[in-house]
């Protein structure tokens, strides 16, 4: 007789459970699903069913302020899934919470026999600041996934790594409590989005700027294996695929920072004492200096704000840095997509052009050739240019090379369409601002200046994400060939505001000059 492990007989009864549940809501009311912890009811608009502010994890407060995600207690009678839970902690002035461990899950209205697959979108913001709230992702859900976003600790909340809690916790996953917040949100997929009518057998995980960098941490982490089959990483930062750019904390140094950060409020020594003072503190009081425009400053400095470590090498979810996994191979073998913006996040320092072109080292001559040709440029103009190639669009090439190497499928993009209002104003696409087209919403920018230009190149390139999410490949349904990356052909997508252009890199040299300034920093 074949052994079944007690494990794998309660994955199968739980999707046993969850397929139940879909059946028993498309009998009746579609928007009634039976999921692990209780009953929830959703809402239909516009041929999509959403269900919003789900717990998937118990309220992270009290004793369970800076523990891992712990399982939801169980619900009585039907939750109302027609809002937005709370936004995590964060200096932002919004509605948050601690308890704030909620998800969102969004389907087509048109019932399938087969399940659909699922993207997970994680927010970015410096680890510092974001909500699912920004992203309705009804949108993507109409092309035929199911979609799903989740709130995360951040901040000090999230990211915080007191020696007391090794001895409180000792099996606990110690800092990166944003991070486990992912997983177990991802965790939660595994075991109910067929209730939903999606397959937790086709798991597409997909994020920008730190949200990027979060779906890097799933991808070299090994235990996060098996929770997603397919990856997509928008402006990938904190971390990125370079460790000099954004270095992880190491865990001795993160217990550093936390201490130095309770002695500064009064929570003094290293002890359950001072664990008990900092629970004690109202969640005010650890937002104090704590912004995301602080963070950067920060960064750019050098350095991050005070007690607060950002991602941290902690030993088992995070065991080494992304750029070392990617070298050995040791990332999850799955198809990805990796960007960057061209006007992308600029981070760094430099009072000179002189300081400016000494990051290249021998090569100083030369990038002051691509740069600045004529001698005319301002140096902010150049910090923008040279550090959004250093901070992001670089370590994004590098990401795509790296996993090519594997030979895994991967899609390297440069985004560099900006909504026509904007023309004039924005000299290319900022940080964030190619959101608003992956995810087929190009009036989030410019609301009623929205134009048939913007729309259609927001309805091709969500096109291009959710055939990934279909399929592991973006290409299909008659849009313009995106050929998989090859370290060694210059070859990529290139959305511009004259279309989509394959072709060559037009700043292949300016970032060939940065993999040689990071290869010689090794």
């Amino acid at each position: 007789m074949r052994r079944v492990s007690c494990g794998a007989l309660l994955f199968s009864s739980l999707l046993a459970l969850s397929s139940t549940g879909l059946a028993q809501s498309q009998a009746g009311d579609p928007t009634l699903v039976r999921i692990e912890s209780g009953s929830v009811r959703g809402v239909a608009s516009s041929g999509v069913l959403s269900w919003k502010g789900i717990p998937y994890a118990a309220a992270p407060v009290g004793d369970l302020r800076w523990r891992m995600a712990q399982p939801v207690k169980p619900w009585q009678g039907v939750l109302a899934g027609d809002k937005f839970g709370p936004s995590c902690m964060q200096t932002e002035d919004i509605p948050k919470s601690e308890d704030c461990l909620t998800l969102n899950v969004w389907r087509p209205a048109a019932t399938s026999t087969a399940p659909l697959p699922v993207m997970v979108w994680i927010y970015g913001g410096a680890l510092m600041h974001g909500r699912t709230s920004l992203y309705p992702l009804d949108a993507l859900a109409k092309q035929g996934v199911v979609a799903v976003s989740m709130n995360y600790r951040m901040g000090r909340f999230g990211f915080f790594a007191h020696p007391a809690l090794a001895a409180e916790a000792p099996d606990d996953v110690r800092g990166n409590y944003g991070h486990m917040d992912q997983r177990a949100a991802l965790l939660w997929v595994q075991r109910n989005i067929a209730a939903f009518g999606g397959d937790p057998a086709q798991v597409t995980i997909f994020g920008e700027s730190a949200g990027g960098g979060s779906v890097m941490v799933h991808l070299t982490s090994p235990m996060s294996r098996g929770l997603f089959q397919r990856a997509m990483l928008q402006s990938p930062g904190v971390p990125t695929a370079r460790a000099k750019v954004l270095p992880l904390s190491e865990l001795v140094d993160a217990e550093k920072v936390a201490i130095e950060y309770a002695h500064s409020v009064g929570a003094t020594g290293n002890g359950p004492a001072a664990l008990k003072a900092l629970r004690g503190l109202p969640a005010a009081k650890l937002l104090e200096g704590a912004s995301a425009a602080q963070e950067v400053a920060a960064i750019s400095a050098g350095g991050h704000v005070a007690g607060f470590s950002s991602a941290i090498r902690d030993g088992k979810l995070i065991v080494e840095a992304p750029e070392a996994a990617f070298a050995g191979g040791r990332q999850a073998i799955v198809p990805v997509v990796v960007g960057a913006n061209d006007r992308d996040l600029a981070t760094w320092h430099a009072r000179s052009k002189d300081e400016l072109f000494a990051n290249f080292g021998p090569d100083a001559s030369e990038a002051r050739r691509l740069y600045d040709p004529r001698g005319d440029q301002t140096l902010e103009e150049l910090k923008q240019q040279v550090f959004a190639d250093r901070t992001l669009v670089e370590p994004a090439r590098h990401l795509a090379d790296e996993v090519a190497r594997t030979g895994q499928p991967v899609w390297l993009y440069r985004f560099a369409y900006v909504a026509q209002a904007q023309r004039g104003k924005n000299m290319g696409t900022l940080h964030g601002f190619e959101i608003p087209f992956t995810i087929d919403i190009p009036d989030a920018m410019v609301g009623d200046k929205v134009t048939p230009t913007d729309k259609a190149m927001a309805d091709l390139v969500s096109a291009y994400w959710v055939g990934f999410g279909l399929t592991g490949d973006p290409n299909g349904g008659g849009r313009p060939m995106w050929p998989r990356h090859d370290p060694a052909v210059d070859r990529l997508i290139h959305f511009t505001n004259s279309g989509v252009i394959v072709g060559t890199d037009p700043l292949k040299q300016r970032l060939d000059l940065w993999q040689r300034s990071f290869e010689r920093a090794r």
